[in-house]
């Protein structure tokens, strides 16, 4: 009996699959969206000032950073929980795709996000003049400073980690 539980217990990591699917749907989507705003900020160019062919030039990394972040989580939820990759079988598949960690999608996720509000931030700045609403910015970089701070902790603490972790295992002692 427990190990039928154990084999239930087990397989329902294959419950988080259709999510990843959906991720890959929602990436799909991203780039359409992307090929349009592409679209647009080409065509308007020529009657555009240099400050906002910068916005739309950030615009389209802001785009490209959250679909990198899709792409990570995706490929480490699946490589981690759902079915373990074997990158000797696969050379030709980034190594940083493959061999994300808990501790590595945490600080790759946070350095997304902190990137994103980061570019989000400069288009504000960027497009002060219309968008001078002090409260508004005061709240963007509030929020950029508490990922940046977030993400620092989070480094700090998987390193605390790392170290606890590799000094337990040098008092365990060996068996012969």
């Amino acid at each position: 009996m427990a190990g039928f539980v154990e084999a239930i217990i087990f397989n329902s990591r294959w419950l988080v699959a259709p999510f990843l699917l959906g991720l890959v749907i929602g990436l799909a989507a991203l780039v359409l969206k992307f090929l349009v705003k592409l679209f647009d900020f080409v065509v308007q160019i020529p009657r555009t000032d240099p400050a906002e062919v910068m916005v739309g030039i950030l615009t389209l990394i802001d785009l490209t950073l959250v679909a990198s972040l899709i792409v990570i989580v995706i490929c480490s939820i699946y490589h981690d929980l759902v079915a373990h990759t074997d990158p000797a079988r696969h050379p030709e598949w980034p190594g940083g795709l493959t061999k994300i960690g808990f501790s590595d999608l945490k600080q790759k996720l946070f350095g997304s996000i902190a990137a994103i509000a980061a570019v989000n931030v400069l288009e504000w700045f960027m497009d002060i003049e219309r968008q001078a609403d002090n409260t508004k910015l005061a709240w963007v970089v509030g929020i950029l400073l508490a990922f940046a701070v977030s993400m620092l902790i989070i480094a700090i603490a998987d390193r605390l980690s790392q170290g606890n972790d590799s000094a337990a295992r040098s008092k365990v002692p060996r068996q012969k």
